[in-house]
């Protein structure tokens, strides 16, 4: 059979699947699963473009770390053939353990689990069914790999994966800020003391990929109506886990409903394969199909919830740099008790707190290091004469209140 499949990609043109294994890969049911995942979550709601899939992401993740590799091997760095395929087969599944909905419900189905922590599950799943090919991959993923900047290109800060998404969610929003030029920060990748870095004259788009990272932060992964969408979600599954936990009997598919009548932890994972194995079954179509029949529920909360998710009548969000004033909050879980004819713990459903942080970088942790033309190298911050990026390297925390539009009038 013919492994060497070329893809129409909307962002970067014909993308090629490198070798058979990364092929085989691709193909297994655990990478499949990914087409049926959304890569926002709930950011169509607000971009309708923003359809596109985790499946999507992992083929051009991995379709940029090949051409990472061909220019630094092209740099004279040595890179065995070995290696070029673990570094893209990490990239390739680099998400493979994201649930629904991606980051909205990471913690909603199962108890301080992360995505990180089941893709590295799946992941060592799979290199059992391949005999241990996987075993370079795994190690590079780890950051267990004697060559750092390998594991510096799957997840750093200035890694594929960031160089992919916000090119990919800037196409499919149609937000042109998020654009960056990763073709040419990628050709000006180097590697220095087995650590990456930018050469030089790359320093200005560095600049715009940081400044671009930050503002599709606040434009798209955090705009209101993304986070009234996403909040709405986290509290339908709330309701939903408490009701099915209390013995009432909710529609689910199977490998949804396992998750949502039991407490499920992180140490499950490794007690009992089969968590691990209907977890990766999961979709978004789970979760929604699930919320559809929902709307016509008895439960007050929860039909109320999922009415609104599916009609697009979401929360209100007032997004501020300080804590909304209690007063407030009280008024406003006043007027939903009143309303709903329910007791204030049920009203934490229809009104409540959260706040969100963005952060474009972090100097000192991982930094992103600038090799300068007399051999020196600088972190970005100080290397850069652009102010703006000291700002960048602030963590800015902003409060959210949310409430359903009707207990305002």
């Amino acid at each position: 059979m013919n492994k060497k499949k070329i893809i129409n990609d909307p962002v970067y043109g014909f993308i090629t699947i490198p070798t058979e294994l990364i092929f085989d890969l691709v193909q297994h049911p655990y990478v499949q699963r990914l087409r049926y995942i959304k890569q926002l979550g709930m950011t169509h709601m607000v971009y309708p473009g923003a359809l596109h899939t985790r499946f999507h992401h992992a083929l051009g993740a991995m379709h940029l770390m090949g051409l990472a590799i061909e220019t630094l091997k092209g740099k004279g760095i040595e890179i065995t053939a070995a290696e070029e395929e673990a570094v893209q087969i990490a990239i390739l599944l680099h998400d493979i353990g994201h649930g629904p909905f991606s980051h909205a419900l990471e913690h909603s189905l199962v108890e301080g689990v992360s995505h990180e922590y089941i893709s590295t599950l799946l992941m060592d799943s799979l290199n059992k069914q391949f005999g241990g090919r996987l075993d370079m991959a795994l190690a590079i993923f780890n950051h267990r790999y004697p060559k750092t900047f390998l594991s510096q290109l799957v997840s750093g800060q200035l890694d594929i994966d960031r160089m992919d998404y916000l090119n990919r969610d800037s196409f499919f929003t149609g937000v042109s800020e998020g654009v960056i030029s990763s073709d040419r920060i990628i050709k000006m990748l180097n590697v220095w003391n087995g650590q990456l870095v930018v050469e030089e004259k790359g320093i200005y788009s560095i600049e715009k990929f940081l400044i671009a990272r930050r503002l599709m932060y606040w434009q798209v992964y955090l705009h209101k109506t993304v986070i009234a969408g996403e909040q709405m979600l986290i509290k339908i599954l709330e309701r939903a886990k408490e009701l099915a936990l209390d013995g009432k009997g909710l529609f689910t598919t199977p490998n949804f409903g396992h998750f949502l009548n039991n407490i499920i932890k992180k140490e499950d994972f490794m007690e009992d394969p089969i968590h691990l194995e209907l977890f990766s079954k999961l979709d978004d179509h789970d979760i929604f199909t699930s919320i559809k029949v929902w709307a016509n529920d008895a439960d007050v909360i929860l039909s109320t919830l999922c009415t609104h998710l599916i009609e697009r009548n979401l929360y209100q969000v007032e997004i501020s740099n300080q804590a909304p004033e209690l007063h407030v909050i009280d008024d406003m879980v006043k007027k939903a008790m009143i309303r709903f004819d329910m007791d204030e713990d049920d009203a934490s459903y229809f009104v409540f707190t959260d706040s969100i942080k963005n952060s474009a970088y972090r100097s000192g942790d991982g930094s992103i290091l600038i090799l300068m033309k007399d051999g020196s190298v600088l972190d970005i911050a100080q290397a850069s004469d652009n102010s703006n990026l000291e700002a960048l390297a602030k963590t800015v925390r902003k409060y959210i209140f949310c409430y359903l539009k009707e207990l305002k009038d």
